[in-house]
């Protein structure tokens, strides 16, 4: 069995889902179901005897600890984190709570299951942190892509806190001899994502006829990353990953949101076309957010060449995937579109 932390929110759950395809391995899911959180996302491991779910957070010692003793989990994967920059910049004392002191009890808690293994079961034991691509901070549009050597210049509150969680893991490592792994992903999309972020907001806002908010004059880039392709290569990694280092892991696809946002306009214009025109028209500049990174892009050299991983999905069949899915789901977007959701937006995205 391995311990799956946040397997409800968008990459844990999709990680889960993709582990049981894989693997007839058991998962013991645990997930404080906040917002982001949705047993929805699992709803087809129903009766499973595979798929264990417990309901409880990471920085909950004493669960942690019962949840170790009793399923001994040869690993921990863990995906627990608060992860919205723009909510990070309006609340940050959950980011500090949930990604830095939970990711310590996590740690502790970890050490000392480790301690009472043995042999083998000792040996093969790995605690797997998954971090992302923002703790590098902003590239200029001429730099190389974040190599995992890159400095740590974190610049939001949300990247602070998972540059923090980094450092930890790290530590536990060189001071305790923790067997961890790291992983730095680029951004991820595909099903299951909790329309906040960009391309979900935009599926769903387009569908509806609503304005598409875009920060700024919409240039900054992202190197985006399909998620089914993310749940593979930590896959990899845990399987074949060297003990205490860390893997960035990106999906070799550097757009501007602008751009993304008019691919999704096409697509759905394709799929299901307006009577009121094209969607591009919807298109809405705001005002942008603070500290905002003009650019991310990440090198998964080491990834490939060490462990053979390679995305499989381009941007443009990802993308096409996802909007196709959404399309299918509806009954899901609407089941996570609370009145607390709609009013969270209407204040981040108020025009300039």
């Amino acid at each position: 069995m391995i311990l799956v932390t946040g397997g409800a929110g968008f990459i844990g759950s999709n990680f889960v889902l993709d582990w049981l395809e894989n693997h007839d391995e058991h998962v013991l899911n645990l997930d404080a179901l906040t917002y982001a959180g949705n047993l929805a996302n699992l709803e087809s491991l129903q009766g499973d005897p595979r798929h264990v779910f417990c309901h409880g957070d990471i920085g909950d010692r004493a669960l942690v600890d019962r949840l170790l003793e009793t399923h001994r989990p040869r690993a921990i994967v863990n995906f627990a984190a608060e992860s919205h920059v723009d909510r990070s910049i309006l609340g940050p004392g959950a980011f500090l709570k949930t990604n830095i002191e939970g990711t310590f009890t996590l740690l502790e808690a970890a050490r000392a299951h480790w301690a009472t293994l043995e042999g083998e079961d000792k040996a093969s034991f790995r605690f797997l942190h998954v971090s992302t691509d923002e703790v590098y901070g902003s590239l200029t549009p001429d730099a190389a892509p974040f190599t995992e050597n890159h400095p740590f210049e974190p610049n939001s509150p949300y990247s602070a806190s998972k540059a923090a969680s980094d450092h930890l893991v790290r530590a536990w490592h060189h001071t305790y001899g923790l067997p961890v792994l790291t992983t730095n992903c680029s951004n991820n999309y595909g099903p299951l994502h909790f329309p906040e972020k960009l391309i979900p907001l935009v599926i769903v806002n387009a569908l509806a006829g609503k304005a598409l908010p875009v920060y700024g004059d919409g240039l900054n880039v992202r190197d985006w990353l399909y998620v089914k392709d993310h749940c593979a290569a930590i896959r990899t990694v845990l399987a074949q990953g060297r003990v205490g280092e860390t893997y960035n892991v990106g999906g070799l696809n550097e757009k501007t949101n602008i751009d993304i946002v008019r691919g999704i306009c096409r697509l759905l214009d394709e799929f299901r076309p307006d009577p009121a025109g094209p969607r591009e028209r919807l298109i809405t500049f705001v005002k942008d957010r603070p500290g905002h990174d003009r650019r991310y892009a990440i090198d998964a050299t080491k990834l490939c060449t060490e462990l053979g991983w390679k995305p499989k999905e381009t941007f443009e069949t990802g993308l096409r995937k996802t909007v196709e899915w959404y399309l299918a789901n509806g009954e899901w977007v609407q089941g996570v579109q609370s009145g607390a959701y709609r009013d969270w937006v209407a204040t981040q995205y108020a025009k300039a």
